[in-house]
Protein backbone atom coordinates (compact mmCIF):
# COMPACT_ATOMS: atom_id res chain seq x y z
CA UNK A 1 0.00 0.00 0.00
CA UNK A 2 1.93 3.06 -0.93
CA UNK A 3 0.91 6.46 1.62
CA UNK A 4 0.19 9.52 -0.32
CA UNK A 5 0.14 12.82 1.76
CA UNK A 6 -0.97 15.64 -0.06
CA UNK A 7 -0.05 19.46 -0.28
CA UNK A 8 -2.95 21.97 -0.77
CA UNK A 9 -5.02 19.73 0.51
CA UNK A 10 -8.20 22.30 0.87
CA UNK A 11 -7.55 23.67 -2.68
CA UNK A 12 -9.95 22.38 -5.48
CA UNK A 13 -6.94 20.00 -7.03
CA UNK A 14 -6.18 19.17 -3.57
CA UNK A 15 -9.82 18.10 -2.79
CA UNK A 16 -10.14 16.20 -6.24
CA UNK A 17 -6.87 14.38 -5.86
CA UNK A 18 -7.74 13.22 -2.09
CA UNK A 19 -10.98 11.94 -3.40
CA UNK A 20 -8.69 10.04 -6.20
CA UNK A 21 -6.20 8.44 -3.61
CA UNK A 22 -9.42 7.30 -1.30
CA UNK A 23 -10.77 5.52 -4.40
CA UNK A 24 -7.75 4.46 -5.84
CA UNK A 25 -6.84 0.25 -5.41
CA UNK A 26 -2.99 -0.21 -3.48
CA UNK A 27 -3.11 4.00 -2.36
CA UNK A 28 -4.08 5.42 0.91
CA UNK A 29 -4.24 8.82 2.32
CA UNK A 30 -1.77 9.72 4.94
CA UNK A 31 -1.50 13.10 5.23
CA UNK A 32 -2.92 16.55 4.10
CA UNK A 33 -1.04 19.36 4.33
CA UNK A 34 -1.90 23.38 4.13
CA UNK A 35 -0.20 26.80 4.46
CA UNK A 36 0.17 28.01 8.33
CA UNK A 37 -2.71 29.94 8.82
CA UNK A 38 -5.43 28.49 6.59
CA UNK A 39 -8.90 28.13 8.00
CA UNK A 40 -8.91 24.43 6.70
CA UNK A 41 -6.05 23.61 9.20
CA UNK A 42 -7.40 21.04 11.63
CA UNK A 43 -10.07 19.45 10.31
CA UNK A 44 -11.09 15.93 8.23
CA UNK A 45 -9.35 15.98 5.51
CA UNK A 46 -11.69 13.81 3.40
CA UNK A 47 -14.56 15.73 4.62
CA UNK A 48 -13.44 19.07 3.21
CA UNK A 49 -13.04 16.89 0.23
CA UNK A 50 -16.44 15.74 0.26
CA UNK A 51 -15.56 11.81 0.51
CA UNK A 52 -16.42 11.00 3.64
CA UNK A 53 -14.48 11.10 6.69
CA UNK A 54 -11.48 9.62 7.66
CA UNK A 55 -8.42 9.59 10.58
CA UNK A 56 -6.32 12.30 8.31
CA UNK A 57 -6.27 16.20 9.60
CA UNK A 58 -5.00 18.47 7.99
CA UNK A 59 -1.81 20.39 9.19
CA UNK A 60 0.51 22.77 8.14
CA UNK A 61 3.48 20.40 9.45
CA UNK A 62 5.73 19.85 6.09
CA UNK A 63 8.34 17.66 7.74
CA UNK A 64 5.68 15.74 9.97
CA UNK A 65 3.44 15.20 6.49
CA UNK A 66 6.78 14.09 4.85
CA UNK A 67 8.27 12.09 6.80
CA UNK A 68 4.76 10.08 7.76
CA UNK A 69 4.55 9.35 3.56
CA UNK A 70 5.92 7.37 0.84
CA UNK A 71 5.16 9.98 -1.67
CA UNK A 72 3.73 13.68 -1.82
CA UNK A 73 1.75 14.83 -4.61
CA UNK A 74 2.26 18.91 -5.30
CA UNK A 75 -0.28 20.91 -7.28
CA UNK A 76 0.79 24.13 -6.09
CA UNK A 77 3.26 27.15 -7.30
CA UNK A 78 7.00 26.50 -8.34
CA UNK A 79 8.27 28.44 -5.15
CA UNK A 80 6.26 26.25 -3.01
CA UNK A 81 7.06 22.91 -4.93
CA UNK A 82 10.59 24.19 -4.10
CA UNK A 83 10.62 23.91 -0.73
CA UNK A 84 8.79 20.68 -0.59
CA UNK A 85 10.65 19.09 -2.79
CA UNK A 86 14.16 20.40 -0.84
CA UNK A 87 12.36 18.59 2.03
CA UNK A 88 11.12 15.33 0.74
CA UNK A 89 14.93 15.06 -0.84
CA UNK A 90 15.66 15.45 3.50
CA UNK A 91 13.54 13.03 4.03
CA UNK A 92 14.65 10.17 1.15
CA UNK A 93 10.79 10.94 -0.01
CA UNK A 94 9.63 10.87 -3.44
CA UNK A 95 7.62 13.68 -4.73
CA UNK A 96 5.07 14.13 -7.64
CA UNK A 97 5.20 17.67 -9.09
CA UNK A 98 2.18 19.13 -11.02
CA UNK A 99 2.86 23.00 -10.42
CA UNK A 100 3.54 24.58 -13.64
CA UNK A 101 5.35 27.92 -14.85
CA UNK A 102 8.90 26.90 -13.85
CA UNK A 103 11.81 29.26 -14.85
CA UNK A 104 14.72 27.54 -16.53
CA UNK A 105 16.69 28.11 -12.95
CA UNK A 106 14.27 26.05 -11.16
CA UNK A 107 14.12 23.59 -13.43
CA UNK A 108 17.83 23.39 -12.51
CA UNK A 109 17.75 23.58 -8.56
CA UNK A 110 14.94 20.38 -9.16
CA UNK A 111 17.33 18.69 -11.59
CA UNK A 112 19.66 18.89 -8.79
CA UNK A 113 17.59 17.85 -6.14
CA UNK A 114 16.53 15.00 -8.27
CA UNK A 115 19.58 13.14 -8.05
CA UNK A 116 18.92 11.90 -4.56
CA UNK A 117 15.31 11.00 -4.95
CA UNK A 118 12.96 10.26 -8.11
CA UNK A 119 10.25 12.96 -8.91
CA UNK A 120 8.15 12.99 -11.41
CA UNK A 121 7.33 16.77 -13.12
CA UNK A 122 4.63 16.53 -15.44
CA UNK A 123 2.41 20.34 -16.57
CA UNK A 124 -0.71 17.82 -17.73
CA UNK A 125 -1.08 14.28 -15.62
CA UNK A 126 -3.79 13.53 -18.11
CA UNK A 127 -3.56 10.35 -19.75
CA UNK A 128 -5.47 11.96 -22.80
CA UNK A 129 -2.83 14.86 -22.79
CA UNK A 130 0.40 13.19 -22.62
CA UNK A 131 -1.20 10.94 -25.38
CA UNK A 132 -1.56 14.17 -27.32
CA UNK A 133 2.29 14.75 -26.38
CA UNK A 134 3.25 11.35 -28.03
CA UNK A 135 0.39 12.38 -31.32
CA UNK A 136 2.26 15.84 -31.98
CA UNK A 137 5.83 14.47 -31.91
CA UNK A 138 4.87 11.98 -34.46
CA UNK A 139 2.39 14.14 -36.59
CA UNK A 140 5.61 16.94 -36.44
CA UNK A 141 8.54 15.01 -37.75
CA UNK A 142 5.66 13.72 -40.58
CA UNK A 143 4.65 16.80 -42.00
CA UNK A 144 8.01 18.80 -41.56
CA UNK A 145 8.64 22.45 -42.42
CA UNK A 146 5.83 22.45 -44.78
CA UNK A 147 3.73 23.28 -42.11
CA UNK A 148 2.77 26.37 -39.99
CA UNK A 149 2.28 25.35 -36.56
CA UNK A 150 -0.12 27.66 -33.81
CA UNK A 151 -1.38 26.43 -30.41
CA UNK A 152 -4.46 28.00 -28.81
CA UNK A 153 -5.10 27.20 -25.29
CA UNK A 154 -7.92 28.42 -22.93
CA UNK A 155 -8.22 28.47 -19.23
CA UNK A 156 -10.63 29.64 -16.70
CA UNK A 157 -10.05 33.47 -15.44
CA UNK A 158 -8.46 32.60 -12.25
CA UNK A 159 -5.30 31.00 -13.94
CA UNK A 160 -2.27 32.49 -12.37
CA UNK A 161 0.30 31.35 -15.33
CA UNK A 162 0.30 32.12 -19.40
CA UNK A 163 0.90 30.19 -21.64
CA UNK A 164 0.06 27.00 -19.86
CA UNK A 165 2.36 25.08 -18.64
CA UNK A 166 0.90 22.39 -20.80
CA UNK A 167 0.87 24.31 -23.88
CA UNK A 168 4.29 25.34 -23.53
CA UNK A 169 5.42 21.85 -23.32
CA UNK A 170 3.40 20.87 -26.66
CA UNK A 171 5.50 24.06 -28.37
CA UNK A 172 8.71 22.14 -27.16
CA UNK A 173 7.98 18.30 -28.48
CA UNK A 174 6.64 19.96 -31.84
CA UNK A 175 9.83 22.22 -32.17
CA UNK A 176 12.09 19.19 -30.71
CA UNK A 177 10.43 16.95 -33.72
CA UNK A 178 11.07 19.71 -35.92
CA UNK A 179 14.98 20.30 -34.77
CA UNK A 180 14.10 23.98 -33.78
CA UNK A 181 14.74 25.91 -30.34
CA UNK A 182 11.57 26.11 -28.88
CA UNK A 183 12.64 29.53 -26.53
CA UNK A 184 14.37 30.96 -29.89
CA UNK A 185 10.92 30.09 -32.50
CA UNK A 186 8.31 30.70 -29.75
CA UNK A 187 6.38 34.04 -30.95
CA UNK A 188 3.80 34.55 -27.88
CA UNK A 189 2.75 38.78 -29.42
CA UNK A 190 1.56 39.80 -32.45
CA UNK A 191 0.18 43.33 -33.14
CA UNK A 192 0.35 45.90 -35.51
CA UNK A 193 2.84 45.86 -38.99
CA UNK A 194 4.49 42.88 -37.72
CA UNK A 195 5.71 41.41 -40.85
CA UNK A 196 4.74 38.01 -42.42
CA UNK A 197 4.93 34.80 -40.51
CA UNK A 198 8.06 33.38 -40.31
CA UNK A 199 8.39 29.83 -41.29
CA UNK A 200 10.33 28.46 -37.60
CA UNK A 201 7.83 30.31 -35.43
CA UNK A 202 5.18 28.69 -33.63
CA UNK A 203 3.05 31.09 -32.18
CA UNK A 204 1.10 30.84 -29.00
CA UNK A 205 -1.90 32.38 -28.03
CA UNK A 206 -3.96 32.66 -24.78
CA UNK A 207 -7.83 32.53 -23.80
CA UNK A 208 -8.66 33.37 -20.33
CA UNK A 209 -12.46 33.48 -19.53
CA UNK A 210 -15.09 31.58 -16.73
CA UNK A 211 -14.54 28.73 -15.67
CA UNK A 212 -12.90 26.47 -18.67
CA UNK A 213 -10.66 23.99 -17.04
CA UNK A 214 -8.53 23.53 -19.88
CA UNK A 215 -8.66 23.40 -24.26
CA UNK A 216 -5.00 22.92 -26.18
CA UNK A 217 -5.71 23.06 -29.58
CA UNK A 218 -2.55 22.61 -32.17
CA UNK A 219 -3.01 23.53 -35.26
CA UNK A 220 -0.20 22.23 -37.93
CA UNK A 221 -1.00 24.84 -41.15
CA UNK A 222 -0.40 23.85 -44.86
CA UNK A 223 -1.46 24.84 -48.04
CA UNK A 224 -4.99 24.12 -48.99
CA UNK A 225 -5.18 22.04 -45.44
CA UNK A 226 -4.88 21.94 -41.72
CA UNK A 227 -4.63 19.30 -39.50
CA UNK A 228 -5.99 20.10 -35.44
CA UNK A 229 -4.73 18.46 -32.91
CA UNK A 230 -6.99 18.96 -29.86
CA UNK A 231 -7.76 18.24 -25.83
CA UNK A 232 -10.66 19.12 -23.83
CA UNK A 233 -10.69 18.68 -20.18
CA UNK A 234 -14.50 18.38 -18.82
CA UNK A 235 -13.27 17.80 -14.90
CA UNK A 236 -10.46 17.96 -13.11
CA UNK A 237 -10.63 14.40 -12.42
CA UNK A 238 -8.20 13.18 -15.33
CA UNK A 239 -5.42 15.27 -13.69
CA UNK A 240 -6.04 13.81 -9.91
CA UNK A 241 -5.97 10.36 -11.30
CA UNK A 242 -2.98 10.83 -12.97
CA UNK A 243 -1.17 12.49 -9.96
CA UNK A 244 -2.37 9.55 -8.15
CA UNK A 245 -1.17 6.78 -11.26
CA UNK A 246 2.44 8.93 -11.06
CA UNK A 247 2.50 8.62 -7.42
CA UNK A 248 2.28 4.88 -7.14
CA UNK A 249 4.81 4.47 -10.04
CA UNK A 250 7.39 6.81 -9.07
CA UNK A 251 7.97 5.64 -5.44
CA UNK A 252 10.77 2.98 -5.31
CA UNK A 253 11.93 4.45 -8.95
CA UNK A 254 15.82 4.86 -9.33
CA UNK A 255 16.79 8.81 -8.30
CA UNK A 256 15.95 11.50 -11.57
CA UNK A 257 13.95 13.45 -12.88
CA UNK A 258 10.41 11.46 -14.72
CA UNK A 259 7.22 13.20 -16.66
CA UNK A 260 4.18 11.29 -17.68
CA UNK A 261 5.98 9.64 -20.60
CA UNK A 262 7.84 7.92 -18.27
CA UNK A 263 4.62 6.96 -15.80
CA UNK A 264 2.75 5.71 -19.04
CA UNK A 265 5.33 3.98 -20.60
CA UNK A 266 5.18 5.95 -23.87
CA UNK A 267 8.55 6.72 -24.79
Amino acid sequence: MIKIAVCGAAGRMGQRIINSIIESEGAMLCGALERPGHPSVGQDAAMQAGCGTSDIRITDSLNAVVAACDVLIDFTSPKVSLKNLEVCALHNKSIVIGSTGFTPEERALAAELARDIPIVIAPNMSVGVNVCFKVLKDVAKILGDDFDVEIVELHHNKKKDSPSGTAVRMGEVVAEALGRDYNKVANYHREGICGERTKEEIGMQTVRGGDIIGEHTVYFIGQGERIEVSHRAMTRDMFSRGSVRAAKWVVGQAPGIYDMQDVLGLK
